[in-house]
């Protein structure tokens, strides 16, 4: 069995020096492949650091829309730069958040759309952050068409997760699924298009229900919220295992051409 992690930031503070180890567990719970997104230029020498350590990280670079206000001017031409020389999964993570208090809108915007645009030159899928800004993203989308890519951590209606979908779009789900309040969440999960679902950790982030307050969410807790979206849909782990690395792999070309080296 063979799980992907869509969307884990193993370089964060909260793992310490421990990434050797979680990647390890991460194996023996048979997540076996982890995608680790860059959020800012300072920490792309990271991501790329443990993608050399560890043969099953694939790195994905781009500057996280809540980090467009830390950026320096030359950070756009050094993300060029960056892959280019790079081997990238994907550009990411990149996106939109009109969440937090006091963002910046314009700043954000032009950030998403200039890296949209080398995800298009290098052709490029991307990873997206997006919340509370579905339609604006999917306007920029359209606009600036890029070669598909994950949706990571989904929260928007059934309508935008279709036009997602429609743009070839993958959605990623991961810990909020478990959470039994999250119905809109678990209602995606069960009801979309098998063949548009992805599962991620966001580790260290976004906790799922059964770990305790204040533990950061590691990539070996993706078996069992993988888990819990084999018991929504009434599939076996092994079936969400082989379907979601699948859609994982159609999407993401690095990702394909390395499962097919296994």
């Amino acid at each position: 069995m063979h799980i992907v992690d869509t969307h884990c930031h193993l370089d964060a503070a909260e793992f310490g020096d421990q990434q050797a180890e979680i990647v390890i567990e991460a194996v023996a719970c048979d997540v076996r492949t982890i995608i680790i997104p860059a959020v800012s230029y300072s920490n792309f020498s990271a991501v790329k650091a443990l993608c050399l350590r560890h043969d099953n990280c694939l790195a994905a670079y781009g500057i996280h829309p809540l980090l467009v206000g830390q950026a320096e001017e030359g950070d756009l031409p050094k993300l060029r730069a960056t892959l280019e020389q790079e081997r990238a999964v994907a550009v990411g993570e990149i996106g939109l958040d009109f969440f937090v208090d006091n963002y910046d809108r314009e700043r954000q915007e032009y950030y998403f759309a200039e890296q949209l645009k080398l995800a298009r030159e290098f052709d490029l899928p991307v990873l997206l952050h997006v919340r509370r800004a579905q339609d604006t993203v999917l306007k920029n989308l359209r606009r600036i068409k890029v070669n598909g890519g994950i949706a990571h951590a989904f929260n928007g209606s059934r309508q935008q997760a279709d036009e997602f979908i429609k743009l070839g779009f993958k959605l990623g789900f991961g810990g909020a699924m478990t959470h039994t309040r999250a119905l809109r969440i678990r209602e995606l999960a069960a009801t979309l298009p098998m063949e548009s679902i992805v599962l991620e950790t966001d580790g260290p982030d976004i906790p799922p229900d059964f770990l305790p307050r204040g533990v950061p969410n590691r990539p070996a807790n993706l078996q069992r919220i993988a888990m819990t979206l084999a018991e929504l849909r009434s599939m076996s782990l092994e079936e969400v295992a082989a379907e979601t690395t699948a859609n994982a792999a159609s999407v993401l070309p690095m990702l394909r051409k390395r499962l097919q080296a296994l």
